[in-house]
């Protein structure tokens, strides 16, 4: 566990945190969203555009070939990260959004009409709306992991619902909105015996666990760079050589092609194949700093330090009368560093707009995910999500804010 010094030595890496909102310090408890940036990433960043700045892939001369060390050397460091047996199984996108299209679209020739996809209640948008579209154009039946009140889901119903019909699971890793790390393993093991593809959205985890693929044996798994202390706009697609070799490109252009003439066109190798155009040559080679962050600090220390501050979250703001916390609030093992909440059932809006001018960034609304207010019968949520650099007295300071929040609006 980390010491306070430790934790004010972290702090000190990110300039952001000494802004002030409203004249009051800023406490970004919203990183769910986003992550803020160390100084070693923006730094990098500001090094790519002073000394190394050209195109990838593309150029014979020095700045180009510097260039695509540097991309490649990311590429092989994900591969590392996340245990990915090829660094070709890397495939660089917009991020996790982008990823999740791409196995949609690219696998969607495997898929007929009343075949099945299935995901579950607690899905983002992005793991929902690409396989409605695909279900609509290909006459396939969506199919949904439903929840216990919990927020955990009911793997007795995905073991009523999965058939040989199915050809693939998409799930979330953790939840987004209630921070619920999901069996995913128990789920690809079960997937794989009726030969269904399995996609994982990541979106919530490189930084708050460790990430085997050789030992999920998932066969795609999606994540973003800005959600662990890098740039946004970058993420990856990893997928199983053998799966990726044998499915079309989701879109066409320079760098994914072998050799074109007018009569016919090949594409490249893996990963270029998937990777058409001029990427976000910067972000993935920032990345690169954001990696060596959290490999410095260790996933597992980042992971105990987050289950800390959950748990003293979820005691103090207990203590507040009328609040609702959606999702498991008793293992922590099995959690994230989310907390979701509605107060006195006032707006959202309402409350997350008085943390903001006290300084305290959260997120209100839907979190991207209107299924799973249809379930809790909410409208919308308060959510803080907390990082490595928050701490135990920015949880008081959220606790006495929603006290004043409630004391205002229930007064008007």
């Amino acid at each position: 566990m980390f010491s306070e010094k430790e934790i004010r030595k972290i702090r000190n890496k990110f300039p952001i945190l000494k802004e002030k909102v409203y004249s009051n310090p800023l406490i970004y408890i919203d990183n769910a969203a986003t992550t803020q940036k160390p100084i070693e990433v923006i730094r990098a960043s500001q090094e790519y555009y002073s000394r190394i700045n050209a195109n990838v892939h593309r150029g014979l001369h020095y700045l180009s070939q510097k260039t695509t060390i540097q991309v490649e050397n990311t590429r092989e460091k994900i591969q590392k990260f996340i245990h990915a047996k090829y660094s070709s199984e890397i495939i660089f996108t917009k991020g996790t959004t982008e990823s999740i299209n791409l196995v949609a679209s690219s696998i969607s020739f495997l898929i007929d009409k009343g075949d099945e996809i299935i995901i579950s209640c607690s899905e983002h948008h992005s793991n929902i709306v690409p396989w409605q579209i695909i279900c609509e154009k290909k006459g396939a039946i969506l199919k949904i992991i439903p929840i216990y009140e919990n927020g955990s889901l009911n793997l007795e119903k995905f073991e009523l619902l999965i058939s040989k019909r199915t050809r693939i699971v998409s799930i979330c890793h953790i939840s987004n909105v209630l921070g619920i790390i999901n069996p995913i393993k128990n789920i690809i093991d079960k997937s794989h015996k009726y030969g269904a593809l399995v996609l994982i959205d990541g979106a919530q985890a490189p930084s708050n666990i460790d990430l085997n693929m050789q030992d999920l044996n998932t066969d795609f798994y999606v994540f973003s760079a800005h959600k662990m202390y890098g740039p946004t706009g970058i993420g990856i697609l990893y997928g199983k050589k053998e799966i990726l070799e044998n499915i079309p490109p989701y879109q066409f252009g320079g760098e994914m092609i072998k050799n074109v003439s007018f009569k016919k066109t090949s594409y490249s190798d893996l990963p270029f194949k998937f990777e058409a155009g001029t990427p976000n040559i910067e972000g993935i080679i920032v990345w690169n700093s954001a990696i060596d962050f959290v490999r410095k600090i260790g996933v597992s220390k980042i992971k105990s330090y987050k289950e800390k501050l959950v748990s003293y979250a979820i005691e103090r703001l207990n203590t507040i009368d009328g609040i609702e916390l959606y999702g498991e609030k008793k293992d922590f093992s099995k959690k994230s560093s989310i907390v979701s909440f509605n107060l006195n059932k006032l707006h959202c809006f309402d409350v997350g707009s008085i943390l903001d001018r006290l300084g305290i960034s959260v997120r209100t609304g839907h979190l991207c995910a209107q299924p799973l207010m249809n379930f809790f019968k909410v409208s919308g949520m308060v959510r803080a999500s907390f990082s490595i650099y928050n701490t135990i007295s920015e949880i008081d300071c959220l606790f006495k804010g929603l006290l004043k929040a409630k004391k205002l609006l229930l007064k008007n």
